[in-house]
């Protein structure tokens, strides 16, 4: 029997007379709280201080496509995935945006503009990341289309798919599946925002066209909105940087500034054998020991299930070593809308609808704070147990 902590109220919430059954239990947004308690031990390591006559100008490095790029911040991630050995960075352009999802719109606009007719169609498989729906419809652009599944499609023309691995909401390893090797109206966008060692094992050094990230989901400092994106041609990183020059005129230069520290400090433990030191064995024994407890939860249950990840060799651990993914695609064997169930006992999630899915399903986060997990984790057994 899996033996539950005594949640405590979480701490954002204010009103501190509010019985602990009636707070709602936020688990919908990815919001990546959970690596808190590291970095406040970490004390001043990552503080940065910055002048008031610091960092003024729009301009970081004329001589660089992404001139609005900071160099500490484009020496960090090329020494960080070099140390991790999860993606090639040699020959591409690096392309700094606010947060992955500007990079994903950026890269959607540069490959439909340099597409012979448009729209574009764009597609990802389902399950699929629900904001891929939001980012592709919201302008309402003439250049592309959002197409939906990726396993239906076979529309005629130049097309976009996104492909996210691991993949949010299911944490499964994709691949494209449109594949049409021969066409070079076909286009790719491969999101990585999870594929690093506390998430999932690392298998290769991934080496696409266009490779986006984000500082959020690697550190949890979603806060800063910084994400990259390692693009092999030219033209396309050059019409991603003009995107991004339209629409934010660049990224703060501060963000970048606190991100480089940061990834510098993941850098230089990388390779320590102490787990309170190392943020990748820190983060994933944290990762672990939560899905150890929810498949408990949901083993003592015969109303819910959970997907298995198979084992694979991770080249930075050295060992072979299961995935434990951010998000968890909780599923249930009753014909029944199991958001709203659970939104019935305070707890939000994602709706499997909403992922291209069924009511069947929804995206629950990994990444809540402590308190919140386990609250969680109460209200699931409870709702077996009735």
């Amino acid at each position: 029997m899996v033996k539950l902590e005594n949640p405590k109220k979480p701490e954002n919430v204010s009103n501190k007379n509010i019985p602990l059954s009636d707070f709602v239990v936020n688990l919908d947004h990815g919001d990546p709280t959970a690596y808190e308690e590291y970095w406040r031990k970490m004390g001043d390591r990552c503080t940065v201080t910055i002048r008031g006559c610091d960092l003024m100008s729009y301009f970081s490095d004329m001589t660089n496509l992404c001139w609005f790029l900071e160099p500490e911040l484009e020496d960090a991630i090329k020494n960080l995935h070099g140390a991790v050995g999860n993606a090639a960075t040699e020959d591409r352009y690096i392309v700094v945006g606010t947060g992955s999802t500007q990079l994903c719109q950026a890269a959607i606009h540069a490959l439909s503009s340099l597409a012979g007719t448009n729209p574009v169609s764009v597609v990802a498989a389902a399950p699929f990341y629900s904001t891929y729906v939001e980012e592709t419809t919201y302008v309402r652009s003439g250049m592309y289309n959002w197409e939906g599944d990726a396993w239906s499609f076979d529309k005629k023309g130049p097309y976009i798919e996104l492909v996210t691995s691991p993949n949010n909401p299911d944490g499964t390893i994709r691949e494209t599946v449109v594949n049409r090797p021969d066409d070079d109206e076909a286009k790719v966008i491969h999101d990585f925002a999870y594929y690093w060692p506390h998430y999932t094992p690392i298998t290769r050094r991934q080496d696409h066209d266009i490779m986006l990230f984000t500082f959020s989901k690697i550190t949890g400092h979603a806060g800063s909105r910084i994400g990259w994106a390692l693009v092999k041609d030219k033209e396309v990183a050059k019409k991603m940087v003009e995107y991004i020059i339209v629409n934010s005129i660049g990224v703060s230069k501060e963000s970048q500034v606190r991100t480089a520290k940061i990834l510098n400090v993941l850098k230089e433990t990388c390779k320590s054998e102490s787990e309170s030191d190392n943020f990748f064995k820190y983060g994933r024994e944290m990762m672990k020991d939560r899905w150890e407890k929810l498949r408990e939860v949901v083993k003592e249950s015969d109303a819910f299930t959970l997907p298995k990840y198979p084992e694979a060799f991770c080249n930075y651990f050295g060992k072979s070593l299961e995935s434990y993914p951010a998000f968890a695609w909780l599923g249930t064997k009753e014909e029944t809308d199991l958001a709203s169930e659970l939104r019935r006992h305070k707890v939000l999630c994602r709706a499997g609808e909403r992922c291209g899915s069924d009511k069947k399903h929804v995206r629950v986060s990994m990444l809540s704070r402590e308190d919140d997990f386990n609250a969680f984790l109460e209200r699931l057994a409870n709702m077996k147990a009735h």
